[in-house]
């Protein structure tokens, strides 16, 4: 410990006597390990976190797709189910103590709190059965959580506010629990607060605002109610595992059930069911776990990331040859220093160890500069990725796997780029050196440092060829034709009107939007669509008159979209054939 600390009193006077030498390795390596760093820092909060809950490793999901979010037909790797099929499937899982079935994908409610605010406000919305909070092992912040006497047909209409809403939207105040909410234009009472932390099962830009009971969802939704449909696939299906069972045999068993509903209780048309019967092999029911949750975002950035981490590795390498170099020239222009030494009785061990912890405090220093370059790159790329997110639940804050992860690349790093040079601070001959001569080491270090330099030129030529390439595929996606005119086009969403609205007051609350819109100043044309023109619109079957059906398929269905009558003109999409839509 003595000579360590010996060695560590050296450096640090080394590093004193060449701040430019010690600056210029320190930054270089800090870009290296920082961009390292955090990319991993997204990985870690991306694809290796478990959810805040009890126990994550006891639940597993029923399914593993993440289509979203209302399927009608056979999914293949089955990941979402309608409620009759839930309740089925439910029955036939005794391995589990609990099971429970959220809402796929997301909706928003008008939300207004009544008594305090006279306008309403969208909030994101989730539904969820009685089960979902004591299957995940969710306590409330505040007042208490839906449970089964609450996820009822007849009981009162409650609802769970999460602790980023309670916070940001209604000022933590403790009056908020036990208020009512109109939601929908139907009294609902807010029975509690989610606990900071806690997002909902999927990890994902925008989590629920509030969640609502899964039986009052035919009471918000009305007439497009989904939840005794057997068709409409739109839940999700998480269970917690009893002591001592396991899932061994459940996906050939739940498969077996599923393939029997699509036969005969599916309720698919006639004209689908020769199809579904030739589909039946590949419809396939897996039990996956799920302590990490719905692994929506991990699918959608994993490959993403795992590039990203690698293109950084890279860097780092560039990064180490660069300051090997350096040390390789530091080590050659102290050669005699090295040859006294040596001549003195210092031995080869201590010469490298010395070396050794020259480099490692080297990287240890970047990889702190890199740790603050870390958290900045993170939150950069989060930024871009994320533009049109309000709040996104991802933590850039390093965990201590991430610092573990740093301290160990800045160590691993040290040794890598120390290594070399350390190696030939030995290979000095003392009185060749202090006579003058040496050239032989000195011609071995300079074969090693232009070897350094290939190494470094190869490796920046793979990623400047890459980021010409990614340069080039970003240019064309932004320049590509879409078939409408972009400039001047602005999309202004609108949220979806309660339930209690008529058909005929919809129809004049659009009419009357729509004939504002259009008299604003600046504004030659609007128009009104279900969905914008980079989105999935809704899918059907289309069966011509006279024709035999087509088979079930990817091709078989029609996109469409509802627009009114200058929706196309104002869009500045061209008519070939034909002429576009008029008022009548």
């Amino acid at each position: 410990m003595q000579n360590l600390f010996g060695n560590i009193r050296y450096v640090l006077r080394q590093f004193r006597h060449s701040p430019v030498f010690t600056a210029a390795a320190v930054l270089t390596l800090a870009l290296g390990i920082g961009g390292t760093t955090a990319i991993f820092t997204l990985i870690d909060a991306v694809m290796l976190r478990s959810l805040p809950v009890t126990d994550p490793g006891k639940l597993y999901r029923v399914g593993e797709g993440d289509n979203c979010c209302v399927e009608g037909g056979p999914q293949d790797r089955w990941g979402m189910f309608s409620y009759p099929l839930y309740e089925r499937l439910k029955a036939a899982t005794p391995e589990f103590e609990q099971v429970t079935a959220f809402q796929a994908g997301r909706g928003r409610m008008s939300v207004r709190h009544q008594g305090v605010e006279t306008a309403a406000r969208p909030l994101r919305s989730e539904y969820v059965d009685g089960n979902y909070f004591s299957t995940l092992g969710i306590g409330a912040f505040g007042g208490r959580m839906i449970n089964q006497d609450d996820d009822r047909p007849e009981a009162p209409p409650v609802l769970v506010l999460s602790h980023h809403t309670w916070q940001t939207t209604y000022g933590g105040k403790a009056s908020v629990v036990g208020s009512t909410f109109i939601v929908e234009g139907h009294p609902f009472t807010v029975i509690g607060v989610a606990p900071p932390g806690f997002f909902g099962e999927t990890l994902e830009d925008d989590p629920p605002d509030i969640w609502v009971p899964l039986q009052k969802e035919p009471l918000i939704d009305g007439e497009s109610s989904l939840l005794h449909q057997s068709i409409s696939a739109w839940l999700r299906m998480f269970g917690r595992l009893r002591p001592g069972a396991s899932t061994a045999g459940m996906s050939p068993r739940l498969t077996t059930l599923l393939r029997q509903w699509l036969q005969h209780d599916s309720g698919y048309p006639a004209i689908w069911l020769q199809d579904i019967v030739r589909l039946l092999p590949r419809q396939v029911l897996n039990v996956v776990p799920a302590g990490a949750g719905v692994a929506m975002m991990k699918e959608e950035y994993g490959r993403s990331l795992q590039i990203l981490l690698g293109v950084c590795g890279l860097v780092l390498l560039i990064a180490c040859a660069n300051v090997a170099n350096l040390l390789l020239a530091r080590g050659v222009a102290r050669r005699g220093q090295t040859a006294v030494r040596l001549a003195v009785g210092a031995t080869r061990r201590q010469i490298i160890m010395q070396a050794l912890t020259e480099s490692v405090l080297l990287a240890l220093a970047g990889g702190v500069a890199g740790l603050l370059i870390a958290v900045g790159a993170a939150r950069l790329l989060l930024a871009l990725a994320f533009q049109n997110a309000s709040f996104l639940p991802i933590s850039i804050t390093p965990s201590f796997m991430v610092l573990g992860f740093a301290f160990g690349l800045s160590l691993l790093t040290g040794i890598i780029f120390g290594a070399v040079p350390a190696w030939f601070a030995t290979r000095t001959d003392p009185a060749d050196a202090l006579r003058g001569s040496g050239r032989s080491a000195g011609d071995r270090s300079s074969f090693t440092r232009k070897a350094l330099l290939l190494v470094q030129a190869a490796l920046s030529v793979v990623l400047v060829a890459g980021a010409a390439m990614l340069a080039r595929s970003l240019n064309k996606l932004e320049h590509q034709d879409f078939g409408y005119q972009i400039p001047g086009r602005v999309l202004v969403e609108l949220n979806t009107p309660p339930a209690t609205y008529t058909q005929p007051q919809l129809a004049a609350l659009y009419r009357e939007l729509e004939a504002r819109l259009n008299r604003l100043p600046g504004v030659q044309g609007a128009g009104l669509a279900m969905y914008n023109p980079l989105t999935d619109n809704w899918g059907e079957m289309i069966v011509v008159e006279g024709h035999p059906a087509p088979k079930m398929n990817e091709e078989s269905g029609a996109s469409w979209d509802r627009v009114s009558a200058n929706y196309l003109q104002d869009l500045g999409v061209t008519t070939v054939r034909g002429r576009a839509f008029n008022e009548a």
